[in-house]
């Protein structure tokens, strides 16, 4: 396997990028966002998070000429057939609204007895362009779907997904009880176990 010293991340969105690069300095992985080096965002034409991450990886290393991580997430609701899923972002159409897609899901839900959804990440993490064996990772994150919105943290669908196991939103938990149940950390920590388990 390559070792991996340097990596770009296959996002603009600098949260992520203070969260990844806050994870992976244990491992003495450098990372850059794409923006840093002038990369646009890739489309993400895919009907799967996987394909759409595994795209967003390609892109990124082919024209950074580097190892490339990218991840796709999103909320699939039950009652809805698993949507939004990849169009979590875009729901309700551009420009991208996080109030607008949420009134939809809200809307789109009314009188549904179940309320079952939980937030899917796909990480993919490439050695480059061509690599064969990309490193996939996932998380998921079970709730419920709740009309009324609490909580001022988070973003995206966060004050209307309830967690079970502590009766709160995800806009009303502390971040960093966040990042122990969301699936963004549990897919962050899966990636770092394969990681740390590279030979050298």
């Amino acid at each position: 396997m390559i070792p991996i010293s340097r990596l770009v991340l296959a996002s603009g969105n600098a949260g992520k990028l203070r969260e990844f690069r806050r994870l992976l300095a244990p491992l003495s992985i450098d990372v850059v966002a794409q923006a840093e080096l002038g990369i646009a965002e890739a489309d993400e034409p895919h009907a799967t998070f996987v394909e759409n991450a595994l795209a967003k990886a390609r892109h990124a290393s082919r024209h950074a000429k580097l190892p490339a991580l990218a991840d796709d997430s999103g909320i699939c609701v039950r009652a809805l057939d698993g949507a939004p899923g990849v169009q979590s972002a875009r729901y309700a159409g551009e420009p991208k609204s996080d109030a607008r897609n949420n009134a939809k899901l809200i809307a789109a839900l009314d009188c549904a007895a179940d309320r079952r959804a939980h937030y899917v990440c796909v990480l993919a993490l490439l050695r480059h362009e061509r690599d064969p064996e990309p490193i996939i990772a996932e998380g998921a994150w079970h709730g419920t779907i709740v009309d009324v919105p609490s909580g001022t943290g988070g973003f995206g669908y966060d004050p209307h997904f309830l967690d079970p196991a502590t009766g709160l939103t995800a806009a009303e938990l502390p971040l960093e009880r966040k990042n122990d149940l969301s699936h963004r950390g549990k897919a962050l920590r899966a990636l770092i176990a394969r990681l740390a388990a590279e030979p050298a």
